[in-house]
């Protein structure tokens, strides 16, 4: 596995794998990587010839109260798992090379509305920093497909719309949720929860299934289903951020019989950690 920190050798490497005709695969992360994201480059390699994986914890998606400087950085044990995985190059740059400008004064992507909603209204500027930060690791690598995980579903759709309207041709492909044996997707945040809280946390996947359960069964008050399911969390302790029904494509609110396909999304604190999820009905 080859390692680079600068963009110009990023690129040559790439342009010279072009030259060979191999199709590239890339495979973004913030790193701190865990058997989840692994899957994803296993996926990566099923749809090209070379994969590229970047580790880079990106300061423009953390809002003022959420510690950019405490994210775990594990590099050298990241390096080892790509490199047992087969990946081809870790991408691995430093701040002032992603935003040559630093970070505050640099361009930024934004992608109006569905950045704004849920997660983003959670977390305001989340969404631009992701988007700013997808943009400008796409426009280094060109890959032909890129691979994100489906467990960040909101975050999975903003990038394929970036994609789309920036009129880039590259294949966005969704990898599975991996879920530990009790159903809890696995997380990096998953290493802050104590062993009764990860049993706790299992509650998350059971309202999911809840939900998709009801609306399968032909229920149609969708603000019922959610009520049930935030009253689930919040008996077993937890303090949901949001517990909600949404058109899959859009994340549009529901209309009864008018929905082909729906997402359930879960987002809610379990002591100091903040866990996701989502199923698609």
């Amino acid at each position: 596995m080859q390692i680079f920190s600068l963009a110009g050798e990023l690129r040559r490497y790439v342009a010279e794998r072009r030259k060979q005709g191999h199709r590239i695969a890339l495979v973004p992360t913030m790193g701190n990587l865990h058997q989840g994201h692994y899957s994803l480059i296993e996926l990566a390699r099923q749809h090209a010839d070379v994969v590229i994986a970047s580790v880079f914890v990106n300061p423009t998606q953390f809002g003022p109260n959420e510690d950019f400087n405490r994210y775990p950085r594990t590099l050298e044990q990241d390096q080892l798992g790509l490199k047992q995985y087969s990946c081809d190059v870790l991408f691995a740059p430093a701040v002032d090379e992603i935003y040559p400008y630093g970070a505050e004064q640099g361009v930024r992507v934004e992608v109006p509305e569905l950045g704004d909603i849920l997660e983003g209204a959670c977390r305001p500027g989340h969404f631009v920093g992701v988007a700013t930060v997808v943009t400008k690791l796409f426009n280094l690598v060109m890959p032909d497909v890129a691979v994100f995980g489906q467990k960040d579903y909101q975050q999975l759709l903003v990038i394929r719309r970036l994609t789309r309207d920036l009129g880039l041709p590259i294949e966005i492909i969704a990898g599975p949720t991996l879920r530990e044996s009790n159903g809890l997707a696995r997380s990096s945040r998953n290493q802050y929860l104590s062993d009764v809280q990860r049993k706790t946390a299992a509650v998350i996947h059971q309202s999911l299934i809840g939900m998709a359960e009801n609306v399968r069964a032909g229920i149609t008050d969708f603000e019922k289903i959610e009520t049930e399911a935030r009253r689930l969390l919040e008996d077993a302790g937890l303090q949901p951020d949001y517990v909600v029904l949404r058109d899959s494509s859009d994340l549009a609110n529901p209309v009864a019989g008018q929905n082909t396909r729906l997402v359930g999304l879960i987002a809610a604190k379990l002591g100091s950690t903040r866990l996701i999820d989502n199923i698609l009905i």
